[in-house]
């Protein structure tokens, strides 16, 4: 099995030499193939937590304590290697990797003090934030909640380093253990659940996240010093590539902030609109999610340091065909998935979840959901495409308005659609609005790379 693995490997990585857009499309390959390998793992350790603590308190206590950090990593974590990654390949190109090496320290020691910063706003805002989320909690279990928090609170600086450091990776086009390592978390806290989830109860699983957290970035960081990348942190001096990051990093955070909330409105307006309207809507996106989840991971991930590169080198014409190739091939392999999950969408809720108190009329309605939230999967990921591209020519302010523009219309949308539609009015409207933010990426995309174009002409 090994050595069939090694020899299919050495067989990509032949092939994947012959074209940029073979590296895109192998590098996705392994991107998605290992992304499915996590999501794997995460369902099994799902169902080990299941067994264990089912919808017990302990179990809320955890995921009320989880939410505060996970959400501060997504919106902190998540928008560095967009802001990052374009002008380090640019300073790596331009002025060679001693120069790279430098902005790299001097990212390193910013996000470190944000991060801890950050970690220490919320350690003293969550005795009065923690009491808000768990509104219902009693004593003990939210005894149990601000305990757990704190357990979980160094995931913030841990996942924090760790993201750029895979960030380093893919700019060097080392895939694969940058997409590996995220199964190390699901594992580690898998076996812990095994071996001591019955007398630790949810400290397993916040000792599991962290721990496995923790091994993960010892792996990213042993690799990097393998390939000679220094990780002792060095400030160099606010110079102007650290300006540029932390000016792309800006209307990042702001644009994630937008879009992370959106799926909080989505639930809010779904909750007025009667019992069981909120788990419906969960349910009918969760093949959706997982489907972009593993697509977009994968040529999000490889193909931002491939533009940064053609960018920084002046290879317009290659970025003009590598978007024109995986257009073309977005569309050639989303537009059948979806109109197949489509048609089969209510077969498939009523395969995976009619059980139990899961009836007949639940799965009519999570089935509609579902085909209105399977709408957006061509647009979304072709989207991803074209957000790579603005991200690569360092214009994130492009990003952030498209995100105001997609939080406010998804608000209106909502507020229309669910009195025609009820719940799936919801999903209709989400598959609407980034319909309406592929057109304004694909509007502004084109619109930069002919002016970038012209300026380098010029320049």
């Amino acid at each position: 099995m090994v050595t069939e693995l090694r020899a299919y490997l050495a067989r990509l990585n032949r092939w994947s030499r012959q074209s940029v857009n073979h590296r895109i499309f192998a590098a996705a390959v392994v991107v998605g193939g290992f992304t499915l390998l996590t999501k794997v793992a995460a369902l099994i350790k799902d169902l080990v937590v299941a067994n264990q603590f089912g919808t017990s308190d302990t179990l809320d206590a955890f995921l009320i304590a989880y939410l505060l950090p996970s959400f501060a990593i997504n919106l902190i974590a998540g928008s560095f290697n967009a802001a990052f990654i374009p002008t380090y390949i640019q300073i790596r190109e331009r002025e060679g990797p001693r120069a790279a090496q430098r902005l790299f320290s001097n990212v390193v020691v910013c996000s470190t003090v944000l991060l801890l910063g950050v970690s220490l706003l919320l350690a003293l805002l969550a005795p009065y934030l923690l009491p808000l989320m768990g509104i219902s909690f009693s004593q003990e279990k939210l005894a149990l909640t601000r305990s757990l928090f704190l357990v979980l609170l160094p995931m913030l600086v841990i996942t924090g380093l760790a993201t750029i450091w895979t960030g380093i990776l893919n700019a060097g086009q080392r895939f694969a253990l940058a997409a590996m390592v995220p199964m190390v978390t699901p594992t580690v806290t898998f076996l812990l659940l095994l071996l001591v989830g019955k007398t630790w109860g949810g400290y397993a699983l916040a000792v599991g996240t962290v721990g496995g957290l923790t091994l993960e970035a010892t792996l990213l960081a042993w690799s990097l010093q393998r390939h000679g990348v220094s990780l002792v942190p060095r400030w160099y001096g606010m110079d102007v590539a650290t300006k540029q990051v932390l000016h792309q990093y800006a209307p990042m955070i702001a644009g994630a902030f937008l879009l992370g909330s959106t799926p909080l409105v989505d639930q809010s307006i779904a909750a007025s609109l009667g019992s069981g309207s909120v788990a419906a809507l969960n349910y009918g996106n969760k093949i959706v999610v997982l489907l972009l989840n593993i697509g977009t991971m994968a040529l999000g991930t490889a193909v931002l340091p491939h533009f940064s590169e053609m960018v920084a080198v002046g290879n317009w014409t290659g970025v003009r065909h590598t978007l024109t190739t995986y257009t073309r091939l977005i569309v050639i392999v989303t537009l059948p998935l979806t109109l197949g999950l489509m048609y089969f969408s209510e077969p498939l809720i009523r395969l995976l979840f009619e059980r139990g108190e899961f009836r007949v009329s639940d799965s009519t309605l999570v089935g509609h959901i579902q085909t209105l939230y399977l709408l957006q999967v061509p647009f979304f990921t072709l989207a991803i495409l074209r957000v790579r591209l603005i991200s690569s020519l360092r214009a994130n302010r492009v990003l952030m308005w498209g995100a105001a523009i997609s939080f406010f219309l998804n608000i209106l949308l909502d507020l229309i659609f669910m009195r025609w539609w009820g719940v799936a009015g919801i999903a209709l409207s989400t598959s609407t609005v980034y319909f309406v933010s592929f057109c304004y990426l694909l509007f502004m995309s084109l619109r930069l790379l002919k002016k970038v174009e012209d300026e380098y002409r010029l320049g």
